[in-house]
């Protein structure tokens, strides 16, 4: 049985990563910065960063899993049609705990404290992307983000967030 203090930080083993991004719309509204600080305050560490206008290929090739979906070109457009603050963050269970601190797809069904719940009104323009599952995290970072791009680093503050 492992001691209480055997194990004072989590292993790399133990971390996730997640792709995130302001859209053009959280952009416009000066959002960034509050999306940031709610990530770091989490705990979460930012291991990636840049800010691009994607391209609508590039966007179609993010959003391939919804092609079939009525809203596929205009998200793709939409997505296209101003500066991304594309992003990667990394911890533990990051992935569901990314989704829950969203809220909702649908803001009005987000809970308040979400950064949807608080900060947005309506589906077609609710401010922040984030992976869904730990494949398509994988695969959106992969999309966004070349291998050199990455910062490797240790917060001072990793010791009183993990056991």
């Amino acid at each position: 049985m492992m001691g209480f203090y055997s194990r004072m930080t989590a292993s790399s083993a133990d971390m996730e990563r997640t792709f995130i991004a302001v859209k053009p719309d959280g952009v416009q509204r000066g959002l960034c910065g509050e999306i940031i600080k709610r990530f770091e305050t989490r705990g979460f560490k930012l291991i990636a960063a840049k800010f691009v206008q994607a391209s609508e290929d590039h966007m179609k090739k993010h959003y391939l899993d919804l092609k079939d979906m009525p809203f596929y070109a205009g998200l793709c457009k939409y997505m296209s049609s101003g500066p991304v603050l594309a992003m990667v963050w990394e911890g533990q269970n990051i992935v569901k705990l990314a989704r829950m601190m969203l809220g909702e797809t649908n803001p009005a069904d987000s809970k308040p404290g979400s950064i949807r719940g608080d900060l947005c009104i309506n589906i077609g323009r609710n401010i922040i992307h984030g992976s869904d599952t730990l494949d398509n995290a994988k695969t959106e970072v992969d999309l966004w983000f070349k291998a050199e791009e990455f910062v490797n680093w240790t917060p001072a503050t990793q010791a009183f967030l993990y056991e």
